[in-house]
């Protein structure tokens, strides 16, 4: 008998913070089994391909250490001791507390808190509903896309761009600042398949010789942070030999003259000083782009993520511009098209019911909050109560020890919603099991794609754990908020609204379509009528100082770090930590290919394939500081120090390290991880978090 005939075929999309959003297929054993996890071949972005760590995902819903029941801490905090309690018992004792800290300090000293566990729209965001309606803390989620998506945006007016699977039909593939064969695998699956029908070249751009660039035709490895100084180079290449087009210049940007005038002095010999690359390097990549009209620019988020990631992100998003590049199919530039799905979700997030006098707080500076900082409380009350879903900010958040001190404070209360006992659950007060995506029902847009896929509910979740939108409907009830707009309704009825509003059907319609395709017409999303900004046209000459952004800091926020250094024009910008004597390294915090910032780090095979956490270091700085292959390094700098083990790795520049994945805190030798050395100061204009961007020094542990 065939062992794999009662096996049915069920349809989702990946869940995870990944801008692919792959919609898959999945093996379904029974009622509660799932077996392997594959890409859907008929959708057009996905093209039948996903990544290893989601096709392997039953090692996450049948993990033996997945959360199954409430937990109450039973002794110190972080010490590990809990007692078992029912669902009932222990959402009394969150509301509970969450009541008794208003009264003492008024309802913004609780601060629900949450981010992109899942990308999910009712189970991550359903969170915000409870939060308006009882005029908590706001949150502005800055961690991952403010730098980037304020750059972009700053250049196009819009955030969407040329068809990401028009990188099939391009003739040169420029894939900069994201390791696309690790983060999102169907970037490659585009690009190889330009490479073999159309003989595309394939260049990669970034700060080591990472899995992508092993598949690039061209590779440049540059200095962290220097990537605008690259850009401006280029164009500089562009306008002196002729390869500008002049005429797209003067129809669709702002200020093409003044452009060519301040790129005078941005030679490749300047920008070989800075960058770290040669001189040649920088004019064959600039003349390659000049002569391929046809040249796709697919901008990752990994190298704006230093205090200067916009101005850098602003300066690579001009390049198109000056070629003229976004005039031909195959051609142009995309980031994200987060700005195009214009879904209502005013029901789910309760958004008629927020208050504009509540005070905001940054998400990426949850150490500062947590420990008092009085930038960061905006004049308001400490934060005394927290609810936390589908984020890990005790291990991913900058500035660790300051996030780890907070969390410890007696007069913090901390309910974690969870799949597993992470660093953060580690620390609260309550932990409350969490269903996973396959295990509820609920919607996906995809910032790297142009799809809005359905997630149903698959298979039935074990007895224990429940999931988000559960978890703040009980409150609701708990805290007397329930009869308000948006509660009350189940998870296919805020689908239903969703989509009935944007004209798209409902949950039914959806789940026979699996997926709709919401790109834009070619015209509009290659700007051919012309860029976002109200005189449509792509600014050289960004509006630093209160311009446009898809994320902009409320008004009480006001605008965060030295705007006044920001350029006028494209440029490199020293608002990075500069290595120096006492730091003589840059480190930069990688993603690994086996994990998903902190998920994936509890699977087996994942923690198998990536070993153990290590620095990559040039072997010659090595050398220099007695250090071999597999010996224990001590990594530090004013914010703490962290113990890895040496890999010696020759792609990379000298003076630059990397530690690749987040890795658990307790992975690590001390029990802290490598976000002990990341800052947490928020970068001009609109904050986010400067991971990459950190100086430190290196010696034997």
């Amino acid at each position: 008998m065939n062992q794999h005939a009662s096996i049915r075929i069920g349809h989702s999309a990946c869940p995870h913070d990944c801008p692919s959003t792959c919609a898959l297929n999945v093996e379904l054993l029974d009622d509660n089994r799932i077996g392997r996890i594959h890409g859907a071949k008929d959708n057009s972005y996905t093209a039948g391909v996903i990544c290893a760590k989601v096709a392997r995902y039953a090692d996450r819903v049948h993990h033996p250490d997945r959360l199954m029941k409430p937990l109450v801490r039973a002794g110190a905090k972080g010490e590990g001791k809990w007692k078992e309690a029912s669902w009932e018992a222990a959402l009394d004792l969150v509301a509970e507390k969450f009541i008794a800290a208003e009264a003492k300090y008024g309802s913004e000293t609780v601060w629900p808190y949450f981010y992109a566990g899942t990308m999910g729209l009712v189970q991550r965001d359903g969170i915000e509903r409870l939060r308006h309606a009882k005029k908590y803390s706001g949150f502005f989620g800055s961690i991952c896309t403010n730098l980037a998506w304020t750059g972009y945006v700053m250049g196009t007016g819009a955030l969407r761009g040329s068809d990401p699977r028009e990188i099939a039909k391009s003739d040169c593939v420029v894939i900069w600042g994201t390791n696309a064969v690790v983060t999102q695998v169907n970037v490659m699956t585009h690009a190889v398949k330009a490479r073999k029908e159309r003989g595309a070249k394939i260049v990669v751009i970034d700060i080591y010789e990472n899995a992508t660039m092993k598949q690039a035709d061209m590779g440049l490895v540059l200095k962290p942070g220097t990537d605008g100084a690259l850009a401006c180079a280029v164009m500089h290449v562009l306008f002196r030999d002729g390869l500008a087009d002049r005429d797209y210049l003067e129809k669709y940007t702002d200020d093409p003259k003044g452009l060519e005038a301040h790129l005078q002095t941005r030679t490749p010999e300047w920008a070989a000083a800075i960058t770290g690359l040669s001189v040649e390097e920088i004019e064959t990549f600039a003349r390659l782009i000049g002569t391929t009209k046809k040249t796709f620019f697919r901008l990752g988020y990994g190298f704006s993520r230093q205090r200067n990631g916009s101005v850098n992100m602003h300066a690579v998003a001009s390049i198109p511009a000056v070629t003229g590049a976004w005039q031909y199919e195959g051609g142009g530039a995309f980031h994200s098209n987060s700005g195009i799905y214009k879904l209502n979700a005013e029901l789910l997030e309760g958004t008629k019911m927020r208050d504009p006098n509540v005070r905001h707080l940054d998400h990426s500076r949850i150490g500062p909050v947590l420990t008092g900082a009085e930038d960061a409380l905006y004049s308001g009350p400490p934060v005394t109560a927290m609810l936390i879903q589908n984020t890990n900010p005790a291990n991913v958040a900058p500035e660790q020890r300051l996030v780890v001190q907070g969390f410890l404070r007696d007069d913090l209360f901390t309910c974690v919603h969870e799949q597993f006992m992470t660093d953060t659950a580690r620390l609260a007060d309550v932990v409350l099991p969490a269903t996973m995506f396959l295990e509820h029902d609920d919607i996906y847009k995809g910032g790297g794609n142009q799809h809005i896929t359905l997630g149903p509910k698959l298979i039935d979740a074990p007895e224990g754990p429940r999931t988000n939108h559960y978890v703040i409907e009980e409150l609701a009830k708990r805290l007397g908020v329930a009869h308000l707009p948006g509660f009350g309704l189940t998870e296919r009825q805020h689908i239903d609204h969703m989509l009935s509003k944007r004209g798209l059907g409902d949950f039914d319609s959806l789940k026979d379509s699996r997926w709709v395709d919401m790109q834009p017409e070619f015209e509009d999303a290659h700007f051919l009528k012309g860029f976002g900004h109200s005189d449509g046209k792509f600014r050289f000459k960004p509006q630093w100082n209160g311009g446009i952004a898809p994320n902009k800091p409320p008004k009480s926020m006001g605008i965060f770090g030295p705007v006044n250094q920001l350029p006028e024009f494209p440029d490199h910008v020293e608002l990075i930590e500069v290595a120096d004597a006492e730091h003589p390294f840059r480190l930069a915090t990688s993603p690994a290919r086996n994990f998903l910032n902190s998920t994936f780090a509890e699977t087996p095979v994942s923690r198998e394939k990536e070993g153990r956490p290590e620095l990559l270091i040039h072997p010659e700085d090595a050398a220099a500081l007695g250090v071999a292959t597999g010996d224990r390094v001590e990594v530090g700098n004013h914010r703490g120090e962290v113990v890895l083990h040496a890999r010696l790795f020759d792609g990379i520049k000298r003076g630059v390290v990397i530690a690749e994945g987040v890795w658990p805190n307790h992975a690590h030798e001390r029990g802290e991880g490598i976000n002990v050395l990341t800052g947490s100061d928020a970068p001009a204009p609109y904050g986010g978090a400067a991971v990459h961007d950190n100086k430190v020094w290196v010696r034997a542990a």
